[in-house]
């Protein structure tokens, strides 16, 4: 048990996958894992532990912004021994190219600051996913027809952006879409030798404003938590 995750010794897979949403961690324990079992509810932040074609997973809330996942992530890997990290979650392009429901699979991510940020101090460190991951998630989406983009993604620190220049130069520069987490993950995993994955399914359109209504989205983050888990144990 933590300050943040009151799961007992053991209750915890070493794979998790980290949505934003404590309910979505509850929609996905209940639609994907065999047997699942609720084995955290404080501050009502959910978790849930079941199988998989026979592999323990938990699906664990991470809450919104990197701040809160850097807690979730530290003390599942440092307490509770997770080595595979993956966030499922939503995303909005920012790119043409990119369309509502496509699936994102982000390669790097990019960000003003992380909590991390104060242990590098001038360095600017590049977040990345593992390659193994990465490439079995990309096999993942071709098996099933999905339509993905690998490459980078931009984690915001803010959800209500006022930086029109920045996004500018973003989408300029090929950064397929923005999110609030995954920076973080990355640089969490790296930390502590894990494997970490950001799999998310673009909700809204920057550039089209186009998004997508509480029916789409649930479909839509289906394949991405179905791609997630194969890629995890491929």
């Amino acid at each position: 048990m933590t300050i943040h995750i009151g799961a007992k010794p053991g209750e915890i897979a070493e794979t998790v996958l980290m949505p934003g949403d404590p309910l979505r961690a509850k929609w996905a324990a209940e639609r994907f894992l065999d047997d699942p079992v609720c084995v955290n509810e404080v501050r009502g932040m959910l978790g849930f532990t079941g199988t998989w074609r026979g592999h323990r997973v938990t699906i664990h809330g991470s809450g919104m912004g990197m701040p809160s996942l850097s807690i979730y992530a530290n003390e599942l890997i440092r307490d509770y021994g997770a080595r595979t990290l993956i966030r499922i979650g939503s995303c909005g392009a920012m790119q043409e190219k990119v369309a509502l429901r496509d699936v994102i699979l982000a390669m790097t991510a990019s960000t003003l600051s992380t909590p991390s940020s104060g242990i590098f101090r001038e360095l600017n460190f590049a977040p990345c996913a593992d390659w193994g991951l990465l490439s079995a998630a990309a096999r993942a989406a071709e098996a099933k027809g999905a339509t993905a983009h690998v490459g980078g993604i931009y984690s915001s620190d803010v959800f209500y952006d006022e930086r029109p220049d920045l996004n500018e130069q973003m989408t300029r520069h090929g950064i397929l879409a923005v999110e609030m987490e995954a920076a973080e993950l990355y640089t969490v995993a790296a930390r502590h030798g894990c494997r970490a994955l950001a799999v998310l399914t673009v909700s809204d359109h920057l550039i089209s404003g186009g998004h997508l209504d509480s029916a789409e989205r649930e479909g839509g983050f289906a394949e991405m938590v179905e791609i997630a888990l194969e890629s995890a144990f491929t």
